[in-house]
């Protein structure tokens, strides 16, 4: 099998991907963009599925931002009636029905149990390669999940309910910009496009057992950003490293004492001396090796 890394336009937009030489092109995009929208869709879900266990269901938009309790007073009405599990949402987006605490920590386990799925961590711990079913089934878990926590079902304007029933479709919004498109997307490989009407092979060879570092794009957005040599992390160390070597130098320079000259490394006899036996850690002479064991006969 041949081992895709595959690589977005951000750090996190990265999964490992399995599949043969002798695979179209066009279905390796094909897969590898509904695997990238479905990891952005369980990211989306995370966000919106931890806020509707804490808050409740979403209002519909025409009155999210309203406070009820202003409005009531406002009216000159008495305030809605809540239950024991009311939070209020202090954005005004969601109505703070939220559902009991055993319930609530089951829905954010099954949100956090996706999430890992979803993870760039299994990448950086080389763990087994994202699949749409694994996917697919972690959304279920939490449809289910959300079943638990509102029987009667949440409104269909609700993020949580759109991200676990709806398609992924491209959009304006900053989320649906992340959305690829299976047409219009394109795999690029060591700086050259892979042609669609291809089979793997033709770019990478037949050996099954090749892994490559490949970037999803979006047609007519160009060959993408090459990475740089070195990681976010090396460099930081090489920096740290050169800012201590640089104080060290400093240090020697600024030091006008002798007191190095007793030093071992100072000693341009301490090679010869090593083997000669002279100059032990005391600097006497060693009689290591010599006699039995009281080191005499």
């Amino acid at each position: 099998m041949v081992l895709i890394h595959c690589k977005g336009k951000s750090d996190d937009h990265q999964f490992l991907y399995e599949t043969t030489t002798e695979t179209p092109v066009a279905t390796v995009v094909r897969e590898l963009v509904e695997i990238h929208n479905l990891r952005l869709r369980i990211q989306r879900l995370k966000v919106e599925g931890d806020e509707l266990a804490q808050h409740g269901p979403a209002r519909h938009p025409d009155k999210q931002g309203l406070d009820e309790d202003l409005q009531a007073e406002a009216d000159g009405v008495l305030a809605p009636e809540r239950g024991p599990t009311f939070c209020k949402d202090p954005n005004g987006k969601r109505d703070g029905n939220a559902p009991v605490a055993q319930v609530a920590t089951m829905l954010r386990k099954a949100l956090d149990d996706a999430a890992h799925v979803a993870s760039k961590k299994q990448v950086t711990e080389r763990r087994a390669v994202t699949t749409k079913k694994m996917l697919m089934d972690a959304i279920d878990v939490v449809r289910g999940a959300v079943m638990i926590a509102y029987p009667m079902g949440i409104p269909e304007w609700d993020p949580v309910r759109m991200d676990i029933e709806a398609d992924e479709k491209p959009g304006d919004t900053p989320a649906g910009q992340d959305v690829l498109d299976p047409e219009n997307a394109q795999l690029w490989w060591a700086g050259k496009q892979m042609i669609a009407s291809n089979k793997l092979a033709a770019h990478v060879g037949k050996n099954e057992k090749t892994k490559i570092i490949a970037k999803l794009q979006k047609k007519g957005a160009g060959a993408p950003q090459r990475e740089a040599p070195v990681s976010a992390e090396e460099q930081k160390a090489m920096m740290a490293y050169y800012h201590k070597r640089q104080e060290e130098m400093a240090a020697l320079e600024a030091n006008q004492e002798d007191d190095y000259a007793n030093s071992a490394w100072a000693d341009s006899r301490a090679l010869k001396s090593h083997f000669s036996g002279v100059g032990g850690s005391r600097g006497g002479i060693s009689l290591g090796g010599i006699g039995g064991r009281s080191g005499f006969n």
